[in-house]
C-alpha cells in the first residue's frame, strides 16, 4: 500500500487554542511549532489506533486486478474514484463502470476491476476520517492528541524517547484501538 494525503484535514483554530490554554502559552511565537507538534501527534494517533482521527482526502495505488482489495486506511467515509496508472505514472480515469466499490460498516473500503486494462496499478482516491473537524473529534482521542503535542513540546531539550506515546495518552487512545488477529 503506498497512500498519499491530497487534502490534508484542516486543523481548527480551536486546536491550537486549546494546546496553548493547557501549556499556558499566550505568546504566537510558538504557533507554526505547536501546530506541527498537533499534526505529528494526530499521525500518531492514526498508527496507534489503526484509523486516520480527522477527514481527510487519501489516494493508494493498488495491483490493477479483478479481485477484491482493501484499502489500508480506516475508515473510509466515500471512494470518490478510480484512476489506472500506466508506469510512466501519466493516469487516466476509470468509468464508473469499470470497477465495483464497497464500504463496510466498520469502515472497511474494498475495490476490484470489472474488466481487464492494460496497466498494472490503479489509483484510488477516497475520503476518510472518524471526525470531519477538531470539534467532533471523540473527546479522548482530541485529549489524546492535546497531550502528546504538549509533552513533546515539554520535552523538545531531551534527548530520550518513548518507543510510543506516554502510558496516560495511549490509556486514552486505547478503548478506539482496531484489534488485528494476526
Amino acid at each position: 500500500m503506498k497512500r498519499a494525503i491530497v487534502a490534508p484535514p484542516a486543523l481548527a483554530a480551536s486546536a491550537l487554542a486549546e494546546l496553548k490554554a493547557w501549556l499556558g502559552i499566550s505568546m504566537n511565537r510558538d504557533d507554526a511549532e505547536l501546530t506541527s507538534l498537533l499534526k505529528a501527534a494526530l499521525d500518531l494517533c492514526e498508527g496507534f489506533i489503526g484509523a486516520m482521527p480527522l477527514s481527510s482526502g487519501c489516494e493508494e495505488l493498488l495491483a490493477a486486478s479483478g479481485e477484491w482489495q482493501s484499502l489500508a486506511t480506516r475508515p473510509i467515509q466515500a471512494i470518490t474514484g478510480v484512476s489506472a496508472v500506466a508506469v510512466n505514472g501519466t493516469r487516466s480515469t476509470l468509468a464508473s463502470g469499470d470497477y465495483e466499490i464497497d464500504i463496510f460498516a466498520d469502515g472497511t473500503g474494498l475495490v476490484r476491476l470489472r474488466r481487464t486494462i492494460d496497466q498494472t496499478r490503479i489509483a484510488v482516491r477516497f475520503t476518510a476520517g472518524l471526525a470531519d473537524d477538531w470539534a467532533t473529534l471523540p473527546e479522548a482521542l482530541r485529549h489524546g492528541v492535546m497531550r502528546l503535542a504538549a509533552f513533546q513540546h515539554r520535552n523538545r531539550d531531551s534527548a530520550k524517547e518513548l518507543p510510543g506515546p506516554p502510558a496516560a495518552v495511549a490509556a486514552l487512545w486505547r478503548p478506539w484501538r482496531r484489534v488485528r488477529l494476526a
